[in-house]
């Protein structure tokens, strides 16, 4: 890895920008010559590292966290989750240095909940808005995610996972799945559109024991479940429409076992957030969650699978940690 440094003249504080040059099918490496030179024609004082491997953006964030006021995030949802776990990480859990967003993935969701947040069924600001977030340097603070799992599901040596969109289990995780499997020709939202054709060819029913809160734990079978700091997810599916980041909440949806055919006809739905009045769907809120199930199921988390296939997984909330750019 190669830090590049370049000294501006605005009068703010040393910023690190990493960037994922594979996020949105190889678009930031595409973008970069364009977002480099916008940030140097604003007089930013920054250095920049692109990162070579999966998971490296959180080491380098936990790393620099204490050497940087800001740190830019040039990718999609999963470069930003990995920033933000390496800005939690850093900072145990208390309020982290700002992050900035310049949204340049596949679906960029959780730009969508960032003034002006998008209407349901809209896009995010694009990456010359992302740009001048930076530069402006205002911020506010957002909610995040935890999350943990079974000590031998965990993929890294931290066993807390930390999200800020939405974490799923059953379609959505195995549509994640199979998500590598997309031609890379094929962009933004028909690319997980083909993923969601290929996942009804086999998906899973849950049989699971789940609770809110401190309520009583119950039995659900459930084609999918999704808990969401934010609202939209795979590029443009609102399943928690009515989620908001700044809250103190989880938005929790939770289907019944559903059908290949309803699950066709719910998709439109999902893609406008009018699917909160079907029967087969039930909508919650709650700031903690935990699901249980007999059978290993796969967890999905900001569009990357955190975990191997895991028997618990536990959900809560952490109230405006996060410092986000706007």
């Amino acid at each position: 890895m190669i830090f590049r440094r370049y000294q501006g003249t605005l009068d703010v504080a040393k910023t690190l920008v990493i960037r994922n040059p594979t996020a949105g099918h190889f678009r930031v490496r595409a973008l970069w010559p364009q977002i480099e030179l916008a940030l140097k024609d604003a007089g930013m004082d920054f250095d920049a590292i692109a990162t070579e491997a999966p998971l490296q953006a959180t080491d380098i964030a936990r790393s620099a966290a204490q050497n940087y006021r800001a740190i830019v995030a040039i990718g999609g949802d999963g470069t930003v989750s990995e920033v933000v776990n390496g800005l939690m990480q850093h900072s145990e859990e208390s309020e982290t240095i700002a992050l900035g967003i310049v949204p340049v993935g596949n679906g960029d969701d959780f730009a969508k909940m960032l003034p002006p947040e998008a209407p349901l069924g809209g896009a995010s600001y694009d990456w010359r808005s992302g740009v001048q977030k930076v530069i402006a340097g205002q911020s506010r603070l957002y909610d995040v995610g935890r999350m943990r799992a079974d000590e031998a599901s965990t993929k890294s040596k931290e066993r807390c996972h930390y999200f800020v969109n939405v974490v799923d289990v059953g379609f959505g995780a195995h549509t994640v799945q199979n998500f590598a499997s997309v031609p890379k020709w094929i962009l933004g939202q028909p690319a997980y559109l083909a993923a969601v054709l290929k996942t009804l060819i086999n998906y899973p029913t849950l049989r699971m024991r789940m609770q809110f809160d401190d309520a009583p734990a119950f039995d659900q079978v459930t084609t999918i479940a999704a808990i969401g700091n934010g609202r939209c997810f795979g590029g443009g599916f609102w399943v928690c429409p009515d989620a908001h980041a700044d809250d103190g909440c989880l938005d929790v949806m939770v289907s019944e076992k559903i059908t290949r055919r309803t699950i066709l006809r719910l998709l439109p739905k999902l893609q406008r957030g009018t699917h909160v009045s079907e029967a087969v769907v039930t909508m919650s809120r709650a700031k903690r969650v935990v699901l249980e199930s007999g059978e290993p199921f796969f967890v999905e988390a900001d569009g990357e699978m955190p975990y191997t296939p895991t028997r618990r997984l536990e959900v809560d909330i952490l109230p405006g940690r996060l410092r986000v750019m706007v």
